[in-house]
C-alpha cells in the first residue's frame, strides 16, 4: 500500500513540470498571436495614413499644375483666344471648277431688275358687250356662230315675244293717227288733239326701242305689209368677235339672259396678281412684258385695285394689251414682268451668294486671295428682283456669287475639333 502511494506521488512530481512548461509555452504563443494582430492593425492604420499622404501628394501636384497654368496665362488655349482658328477655306482650282464657284468684283451701280406676277388675259370690259333680250322671248333663228367676227348693226338672233307684239300693235295704231293730225296741223285740230296724238306715237316708239328694236325695225311697222307681229331681231352694238352663244333655237329665254357676248379683241385686259404685301409703286402708263402661249408683247398699266381679291388674296393690277393681229385671246394665262431701275447706285448680290452663319447671321464669302475665302457678315436691305441689297461690304471686294454652300461646308470641315476643345 505504501509502495503504491509513493509511486503515484513520484509520477506526479515528474509530470507536473512538463505540464507547467507546456502551459507556459501555450500562453507565450497566444501573447505572440495577439502582438501580431496588433501589429497588423498598426500596419493598416499606417497604410491609411500613407494613402492619405499620397492623396495630399496628388492634390499638391494638381495645385502646382494649376498654379503653373495660371502663371502661363493660357493653358491649352492660344494667344488668339482658344482652339478656334480663323474661319477661312482654301479651295484649289479643280474643286472650284467642280463646285461651280463663281466669283465677281462687287460694284456700286444702278440695277435694272424685274418683278414677276402671274396674270390672265380678259376681254376689255369697257368695249365688250353682252347681247340679251329685254323681255321674255323665244329664240326663232340664229344668224351668227361662235368665233365669227361681226360688225356693228349686224343681225345676231331673231326672237318672238307677246309683249313686243302688243307694243308693235300699239305703234301701228298710233302712227296713222299721228300722221293725219300732224298733216292737218295744230291750228286746225287744236292743241289737245295734237299733243295727245304726238304723245301716243312717241310712247309707242320709245317702248319698241326699249325692247331692243332699232329705227329700221320701227320704220318697217309703218308699212301695212308687216304681218309677223311679235318678231324682232337683236343686232350687234359693237364690232367684235362672238365669244359666247349659249342658246338654242326654240329656247325660251328670260329678260336679261345673255345670249351672245361680243368683244373687240384688238385691245385686251391683262390682270396681274401681286402679293398682298407687295409695296412696289406702279404708275399709270408703266410698261410690263407679257408672255402668253409662247408669244411676247408689251402692256401698259391702266388701273390698280385698292382692295385685296377675296379669293386669291392678291393685289390686282390691270394692264392694257394691244392685240391688232389677234394673237392673244381672252382666257389665256400669262406671265407678267414689271421692269424697274434703282434711282441710285447700290451694292447688291444674288440670293445664291447669301448663307446663314453659325450664329444665324447672313454671311457672304469674300475671296481674299486666289482660292482663299473668308466669311463676312452682312445686313440685308431691300429685294431687287433676284438680287438683295447688302451693307457691310465695300465696292471692289471679290464675292462668291455661286457655290457659296460648298465654301461654307469647307469652312465647317476646317473648324471641326476632334478633341472637342
Amino acid at each position: 500500500m505504501k509502495k503504491a502511494l509513493i509511486s503515484v506521488f513520484a509520477l506526479t512530481l515528474l509530470t507536473a513540470p512538463l505540464s507547467f512548461v507546456q502551459a507556459e509555452e501555450d500562453a507565450h504563443q497566444e501573447a505572440g498571436h495577439d502582438h501580431a494582430a496588433s501589429g497588423d492593425d498598426h500596419q493598416e492604420v499606417t497604410g491609411e495614413e500613407g494613402e492619405h499622404k499620397e492623396d495630399h501628394g496628388e492634390e499638391g501636384e494638381h495645385e502646382e499644375e494649376g498654379d503653373h497654368e495660371e502663371e502661363g496665362g493660357h493653358g491649352h488655349e492660344d494667344e488668339n483666344g482658344g482652339h478656334e482658328e480663323a474661319a477661312t477655306a482654301s479651295i484649289n482650282a479643280k474643286q472650284k471648277e467642280l463646285a461651280g464657284i463663281e466669283v465677281a468684283t462687287l460694284e456700286s451701280k444702278r440695277v435694272d431688275y424685274e418683278i414677276y406676277a402671274p396674270g390672265e388675259l380678259l376681254t376689255n370690259g369697257y368695249t365688250s358687250y353682252h347681247v340679251s333680250p329685254r323681255v321674255a322671248s323665244v329664240v326663232l333663228r340664229r344668224h351668227v356662230e361662235l368665233g365669227e367676227h361681226v360688225t356693228k348693226g349686224q343681225p345676231l338672233v331673231t326672237l318672238f315675244s307677246e309683249t313686243v307684239a302688243q307694243a308693235q300693235a300699239d305703234y301701228r295704231k298710233a302712227f296713222p293717227e299721228w300722221k293725219r293730225i300732224s298733216g292737218l296741223g295744230r291750228s286746225v285740230v287744236g292743241d289737245q288733239r295734237f299733243n295727245t296724238a304726238k304723245a301716243n306715237i312717241e310712247a309707242a316708239s320709245a317702248t319698241l326701242l326699249a325692247y331692243g328694236l332699232n329705227d329700221d325695225d320701227i320704220g318697217a311697222l309703218k308699212a301695212s305689209g308687216v304681218d309677223s307681229l311679235g318678231e324682232y331681231m337683236l343686232r350687234a352694238r359693237v364690232d367684235g368677235a362672238v365669244l359666247t352663244d349659249e342658246f338654242e333655237q326654240g329656247q325660251r329665254v328670260e329678260a336679261g339672259q345673255p345670249l351672245v357676248t361680243l368683244a373687240d379683241e384688238s385691245e385686251l385686259w391683262v390682270e396681274a396678281h401681286l402679293p398682298a404685301s407687295s409695296d412696289i409703286v406702279l404708275e399709270k402708263g408703266a410698261e410690263a412684258e407679257v408672255r402668253a402661249a409662247g408669244r411676247v408683247a408689251v402692256a401698259t398699266v391702266s388701273q390698280e385695285a385698292h382692295t385685296i381679291d377675296p379669293v386669291t388674296r392678291t393685289r390686282i393690277v390691270r394692264l392694257e394689251l394691244d392685240n391688232p393681229e389677234d394673237r392673244f385671246h381672252p382666257g389665256m394665262f400669262a406671265d407678267v414682268y414689271f421692269r424697274f431701275k434703282t434711282s441710285e447706285p447700290v451694292l447688291a448680290v444674288p440670293e445664291t451668294a447669301l448663307m446663314r452663319g453659325a450664329d444665324g447671321d447672313w454671311t457672304v464669302y469674300v475671296e481674299e486671295a486666289e482660292g482663299e475665302y473668308e466669311p463676312v457678315e452682312v445686313e440685308l436691305g431691300r429685294s431687287i428682283g433676284g438680287l438683295r441689297e447688302v451693307s457691310g461690304l465695300a465696292a471692289g471686294q471679290r464675292v462668291v456669287l455661286r457655290g457659296a454652300f460648298f465654301v461654307a461646308s469647307e469652312i465647317a470641315k476646317g473648324g471641326f475639333d476632334p478633341h472637342n476643345h
